[in-house]
């Protein structure tokens, strides 16, 4: 297992908001984090869910993210961050019409992607906090 990796050998996912590339976890022999890089594309979101037993920190790359903790919301620009306790409920929202960048970083690793989500968007007071 090689410690270092290249922009071209990383595995990039596509989802219904953008694109995603976990950087680090327990495939690389880390117990105790999960690193994850994401682009969210114009007018999409990550929407509220939670990561059960998992801390994060969101770390803004590029462009300008809502972002959501609990019942507590931010605009986050480039060179801010957030720190998601364990188990909050948050949300990404990209509203902006560039794409935007952020450096998730989670702990401990869960499972064997290292990475748990519990979508709760459908849940009341979620799914009508935005409006």
């Amino acid at each position: 297992m090689s410690r270092f990796k290249p922009a071209a050998a990383l595995v990039r996912e596509e989802h219904d908001w953008g694109v995603s590339a976990q950087l680090s976890g327990p495939a690389d022999g880390l117990a105790g984090i999960v690193t994850i890089e994401a682009t969210f594309l114009p007018a999409k979101c990550h929407d509220f869910h939670r990561h059960p037993g998992q801390e994060e920190v969101i770390y803004v790359i590029e462009g300008t993210i809502e972002q959501w903790v609990e019942d507590e919301r931010r605009t986050l620009s480039a060179g801010d961050s957030v720190i998601v306790p364990a188990s909050a409920v948050h949300a990404t929202f990209n509203d902006g019409h560039e794409p935007a960048r952020i450096l998730a970083i989670l702990s401990p690793a869960v499972g064997e992607s290292g990475y748990g989500v519990e979508d709760v968007s459908a849940e009341e007071p979620w799914a009508g906090l935005r409006g």
